[in-house]
């Protein structure tokens, strides 16, 4: 009888890790050091936007701009609960967002993130994956702890440590249920180990 060896044996699975505000910069300076505009938008509008990876590569320029200018919000129904979502676009984001669509001279209808493979088609969640990965790597982070939720996770993570409003998390995520948002910040753990490290016994 064969032995299945399970898809996750010697993998760190679970949550994955958030960005830190030095990490992101760190990011964004090699990326614009590379002068790679396309790496650019795509990280600035991943960490602005928060969307899962499915809807970020699903992007069209259509959901982002009107009348040639980026929008400063947007709104896009999620693949995965069909339910929208808006979300800010902010300044640096839309500078460097209008320098990619000028760039590569994209139309109104076309993918944001256009795959380099298959003609009319967007990159792949793989792809972006493995540019996260990439991102990660560059900086000399584990990239075991990270991926493209790290992204989706790393500015909510930010707004709650300063704000504590989870509300305004599970509204900005378009979380359904105020749970799914405890459990997708890992808060409880996060707020416990916080409160260890400030007893000093």
């Amino acid at each position: 009888m064969d032995k299945r060896i399970a898809w996750n044996k010697g993998r760190l699975v679970g949550q994955k890790v958030p960005l830190k505000l030095q990490e992101i910069w760190s990011i964004r300076t090699r990326l614009e050091i590379a002068n790679n505009i396309r790496e650019l938008a795509m990280f600035n509008l991943g960490i602005d936007s928060k969307l899962r990876a499915c809807d970020l590569v699903a992007l069209k320029v259509a959901d982002i701009m009107r009348s040639g200018d980026i929008l400063a919000r947007t709104c896009i129904v999620q693949h995965k609960t069909g339910t929208p979502v808006q979300f800010e676009i902010t300044p640096l984001t839309r500078k460097t967002v209008k320098a990619w669509i000028d760039n590569k001279s994209l139309n109104y209808f076309d993918f944001l993130f256009p795959s380099r493979i298959k003609k009319g088609k967007h990159i792949t969640t793989r792809s972006y994956f493995r540019i996260v990965l990439k991102w990660i790597k560059s900086i000399g982070l584990d990239p075991s702890l990270y991926g493209t939720h790290s992204i989706r996770r790393t500015k909510v993570s930010i707004l709650y440590k300063r704000d504590k409003n989870l509300r305004a998390i599970q509204l900005l995520l378009g979380h359904k249920k105020i749970e799914s948002t405890v459990r997708y910040l890992g808060i409880e753990v996060q707020d416990a180990l916080e409160a260890s490290e400030k007893l000093d016994i």
